[in-house]
């Protein structure tokens, strides 16, 4: 029987694909994306996060089995933890405020908390799983050496990353089976929904934050 993540990511690949086409990927690469963009996205990611690690939270807090809640506030903490190196490391802009897309990304996160749990944990899961994948890729691409983003493409490679990537996709199989259809439909849709708005993310962070997110959803 085919897990639900394999489905869910199978449908979403084409937007992965895309992904890792856009100019703020190509230009990490090879260390060319100009400062002041990355530093723009730096900044909405510092926002991002403070939602990020709550959602986690919330979805911990719902969660049926004491080891599943172990695990997400763990990613919780860990997520804290990496962000706040990567952030103090490239000098955010503690006075930004969200951009549409980050705005955008955020509520729709926050909405899915009054539905099923199942649902509310597959709209978090491409932040693990696409940034993972996209790691990955860069890695496989990339001129490391003198590449002023070296610890951010390395950060989202690293072997423990795909650790916690393969622990959140469990729960969220484990969910998916004990799912109604009409839930694991609606999971699948969210998945594929947060994937889109990864990828409107990054396409606001190139342009600092000239991005209409009525295009993608």
């Amino acid at each position: 029987m085919t897990k639900w993540s394999d489905s869910a990511w199978e449908a979403s690949l084409p937007i992965v694909n895309e992904i890792k086409q856009l100019p703020f990927i190509s230009e990490l690469a090879d260390g060319s994306l100009p400062a002041d963009v990355f530093r723009f996205y730096i900044s909405q990611d510092r926002l991002y996060i403070d939602n990020y690690t709550r959602v986690l939270a919330h979805i911990a807090s719902r969660l049926p089995e004491m080891p599943d809640v172990a695990t997400f506030l763990g990613f919780a903490l860990d997520g804290i933890a990496v962000e706040k190196a990567l952030h103090d490391q490239y000098d955010p802009d503690l006075n930004a405020t969200k951009s549409a897309a980050c705005e955008f990304y955020t509520s729709y996160q926050r909405a899915r908390s009054e539905e099923d749990v199942a649902i509310e944990a597959a709209s978090i899961l491409p932040c693990f799983w696409v940034y993972l994948e996209v790691g990955k890729y860069l890695l496989s691409v990339a001129k490391l050496e003198g590449n002023p983003y070296r610890a951010w493409i390395e950060t989202y490679s690293d072997p423990a990353f795909d650790i916690s990537n393969a622990k959140a996709i469990d729960v969220c199989d484990r969910l998916a089976a004990a799912a109604t259809q009409p839930v694991r439909d609606a999971m699948t849709k969210a998945f594929i929904d947060a994937t889109r708005l990864e990828m409107l993310f990054w396409q606001s962070a190139y342009h600092k934050g000239v991005a209409d997110p009525g295009l993608l959803i």
